[in-house]
C-alpha cells in the first residue's frame, strides 16, 4: 500500500518514468476529490503516460505488472468517486470497462466510433445492375481473385467500407472505379448525381491523392457525364470539417452535418480516434464512408490506431459463407480460402485487402524487404540486401550518412542531383513565366529523387543533426552558398497549415532565384499546388511569408507518410529504442519507388522487425 502519492509522483517524474503532464493529471484528481485513494492517482498517472504513447486506454494487467504493490486495481478503482463504469456517474473523469481504464473523453470517442460504424454498415443495399457494371469496369484479369473488383463490390453494397493494401496494390485505382460505378448507378434513368468529397489527414496526402485521382479519372471507361461527376479536388479533414480557432470542436457536427453522399478518406492509417469520431459525427446518416490506407504503416501521431483496429483480421478475410456466395454471384470471384463461417463478424464483411502489388514484382528487393518486415522475418529481411540490387545496406555512421545523402549511390541519386539540375537547367535571362514555372516544377521533381528519413528528430542520428551535417557538406562542396537563412536550393517543409497561402502541413518547397518582375532577381520558394481542376501548378512564395517552416534535407518517417521518393534512405539510431518498430521500418522502406538504402546495423534491423506496435484499444472488441 502506497500512503503518499505525491512522493511517488515526484520520484517517478524525476526518474523519467512519467512526464510532467502525467503528474499534473494525477494531482487534478485530488482537486476533484480531496479524499482520492493515492493508488488511483498513480493509476491515473500511468494512464496519462499510456495516452502519450498512443494508447486509447490502459489494461489493468499493465498496471498490475508495473505496480504490483498497489494490490487489486479493480477493487480500489471501483471504490473511487473519480472512476465510473459505463453506466455510472457521467461526471467521473475516468471510466473502467472490460478490464480497461480510460479517460472519459477517449472512452466516449471510442464508443461513438464503434456505434457509428455499426449503424452505417447496413445502410445501403446492392443495386440490381451492380454485376454488369463491375464486369465493364473490371475486364477479365489474369489475377484471381481480382481483389480490386471484390473491394469495389463490397464497398458498393454498404454504407461503410475499408480498402487496405500496400504500395502499388491499386487503392486509388479501385476507389476511382468505385466512384465511377456509384455515379453511373446514381445517374441511370435520370437520377441525381452523388455529392462526393475526397479527403486526407494531411495536405501532402491530399495533394498526392489529388494528382492520382485526376490521372485515374482520365482513364476511366465511363460516360463523360460520370467523369464530370467525380471530383478532382481533395481537401484535408480539418478543412472539410471546418476548424474553429482555439477549439477542439468543428463547424460540421451532428447538428450541422456535411453536405455529401459519399466521403472517401485516403491515408486512413494517419487518422487518430478523436478525428475519426468527429468525422463520423459530421456524416449524414445515409452517407457512405470509404477508408483507404495501408494497415501496416505507422499509426497516427495522436492516440489511437483506428485503421489498424479495423483491419486487424484482414489478412485472413473472415468472410461469411453468405458473403462468399454473393461475391461469386456478383463478381465471379472465389474467396473461399478467406471464408470462415465460424468466426465471421459483421465488420469483416466490409473490409477488403488488396494483395497484389503491381509496383513491386518478384524481382523487386523493395517489395521482398517490405514483405519480410511485415511478416517479422528478420533473417529474410537481412538476406534481401544480398539478393537484390535495388536495396543496399549503407554505413550507419553520421558522417557516412551525410555523404550518402549528398552523393547518393553509384546507381541512385543523392541531393547533389537536384542541386546540379537546378544549375544545369536554369532558364536564360528574360525567360517567360511559363519557362520559369517549368524550371520550378523540374526542381521539385529532381529534389524528390532522394530523401533521407530518420527515426527521431533529436540525437546524433536524428533530423536536426543530420540536416546540419548535410547542409555543411553541401556548402563544403560548393553546392549551396550558406547553411543558414535563405539560399538557393534550400528545401523547406511547412510545419503547420497556412490557409492564406493554400499550403498545408508537410508541403515541401525548394528555394530558387527567379525574376522579380522588375528587372532583377529574388529568392522565392517553389511549391507544387493543385488548381481547381485538379491540375498541378507552381506557386512561388516570398520567403518572409513562410512563418512555420524547417529545412528538410532529413525528415522523420512520420512526416514522410503520404510521400514517395525515387531513392529513399532510412537512418536508424545504433542503440535499441522504443521508437524502433516494424511499422516504422516498413513505412520507411515503402517510401522508395526505385532504390532503398538502409543506414543501420543488421542487429538493429532485426531488433526493430521483431517489435510490432500494439496500441491498447477497445474498438475492435466493440465491433466484433
Amino acid at each position: 500500500m502506497i500512503a503518499d502519492s505525491a512522493v511517488w509522483l515526484d520520484q517517478a517524474l524525476a526518474e523519467g518514468r512519467i512526464a510532467a503532464v502525467d503528474r499534473a493529471f494525477a494531482r487534478f484528481l485530488r482537486e476533484l476529490d480531496p479524499g482520492v485513494d493515492p493508488r488511483v492517482q498513480i493509476a491515473a498517472a500511468w494512464l496519462s503516460h499510456e495516452l502519450g504513447e498512443g494508447h486509447i486506454c490502459m489494461p489493468l494487467e499493465t498496471l498490475r505488472e508495473r505496480e504490483p504493490d498497489l494490490g487489486d486495481p479493480i477493487s480500489f478503482l471501483s471504490a473511487s468517486k473519480v472512476v465510473a463504469d459505463p453506466s455510472g456517474d457521467p461526471a467521473a473523469p475516468l471510466v473502467m470497462e472490460h478490464g480497461m481504464l480510460y479517460m472519459r473523453r477517449f472512452w466516449r470517442d471510442e464508443a461513438r466510433v464503434a456505434q457509428a460504424i455499426q449503424e452505417r454498415m447496413g445502410v445501403h443495399e446492392a443495386d440490381a445492375g451492380l454485376g454488369a457494371e463491375l464486369a465493364r469496369l473490371f475486364p477479365a484479369d489474369a489475377l484471381h481473385p481480382d481483389w480490386q473488383k471484390i473491394a469495389c463490390a463490397l464497398a458498393a453494397r454498404s454504407g461503410f467500407a475499408v480498402i487496405t493494401g500496400g504500395p502499388g496494390t491499386g487503392k486509388t485505382t479501385t476507389v476511382v472505379r468505385l466512384l465511377g460505378l456509384l455515379q453511373t448507378l446514381a445517374l441511370r434513368d435520370g437520377g441525381s448525381r452523388l455529392r462526393i468529397r475526397l479527403a486526407a489527414p494531411t495536405g501532402k496526402a491530399a495533394a498526392r491523392l489529388n494528382a492520382s485521382i485526376a490521372a485515374q479519372v482520365a482513364q476511366l471507361q465511363v460516360d463523360p457525364s460520370v467523369k464530370q461527376a467525380i471530383p478532382a479536388e481533395v481537401t484535408t479533414l480539418h478543412r472539410l470539417l471546418g476548424t474553429r480557432p482555439d477549439s477542439r470542436a468543428f463547424r460540421h457536427n451532428a447538428e450541422n452535418p456535411l453536405h455529401l453522399d459519399v466521403l472517401v478518406i485516403d491515408e486512413a492509417s494517419m487518422i487518430d480516434l478523436e478525428m475519426m469520431a468527429a468525422t463520423l459525427e459530421a456524416l449524414p446518416p445515409d452517407a457512405r464512408l470509404v477508408l483507404l490506407g495501408d494497415k501496416d504503416q505507422l499509426s497516427s501521431v495522436e492516440a489511437g490506431a483506428v485503421l489498424g483496429d479495423l483491419c486487424a483480421r484482414a489478412d485472413a478475410g473472415h468472410y461469411a459463407p453468405s458473403t462468399r456466395d454473393w461475391v461469386q454471384a456478383v463478381c465471379g470471384e472465389d474467396v473461399t480460402p478467406w471464408t470462415n463461417g465460424d468466426d465471421a463478424a459483421a465488420l469483416d464483411q466490409h473490409v477488403a485487402m488488396l494483395r497484389f502489388s503491381r509496383r513491386f514484382g518478384s524481382d523487386s528487393g523493395i517489395g521482398a524487404l517490405a514483405a519480410a518486415i511485415n511478416e517479422g522475418d528478420a533473417t529474410r529481411a537481412r538476406s534481401a540486401f544480398d539478393m537484390f540490387d535495388d536495396v543496399v545496406l549503407g554505413t550507419p555512421t553520421p558522417t557516412a550518412i551525410a555523404k550518402l545523402a549528398i552523393e547518393g549511390r553509384d546507381d541512385a541519386p543523392g541531393y547533389r542531383h537536384y542541386l546540379d539540375w537546378i544549375e544545369r537547367e536554369r532558364p536564360p535571362v528574360g525567360a517567360d513565366d511559363a519557362a520559369v514555372a517549368a524550371w520550378g516544377r523540374g526542381a521539385l521533381r529532381a529534389y524528390a529523387g532522394f530523401q533521407l528519413l530518420c527515426a527521431t528528430r533529436l540525437g546524433d542520428h536524428g533530423v536536426l543533426a543530420q540536416n546540419a551535417r548535410i547542409a555543411q557538406g553541401l556548402l563544403d562542396r560548393g553546392l549551396i552558398e550558406a547553411t543558414g537563412g535563405w539560399y538557393e536550393g534550400r528545401p523547406v517543409m511547412l510545419t503547420r497549415n497556412d490557409y492564406a497561402l493554400g499550403l498545408m502541413n508537410g508541403d515541401v518547397g525548394v528555394t530558387l532565384w527567379v525574376p522579380d518582375g522588375q528587372g532583377g532577381m529574388a529568392l522565392r520558394v517553389a511549391f507544387a499546388v493543385m488548381d481547381e481542376h485538379g491540375g498541378e501548378r507552381i506557386r512561388f512564395v516570398v520567403p518572409s511569408r513562410l512563418a512555420a517552416i524547417e529545412t528538410v534535407y532529413a525528415m522523420t518517417v512520420h512526416k514522410a507518410q503520404g510521400s514517395e521518393f525515387e531513392h529513399t534512405a532510412l537512418a536508424l539510431p545504433p542503440d535499441a529504442s522504443p521508437v524502433l518498430t516494424r511499422e516504422l521500418v516498413y513505412t520507411g522502406v515503402t517510401r522508395a519507388r526505385r532504390w532503398f538504402t538502409l543506414l543501420a546495423g543488421t542487429d538493429i534491423l532485426g531488433y526493430a522487425v521483431q517489435r510490432k506496435t500494439k496500441r491498447a484499444s477497445g474498438l475492435l472488441r466493440r465491433l466484433l
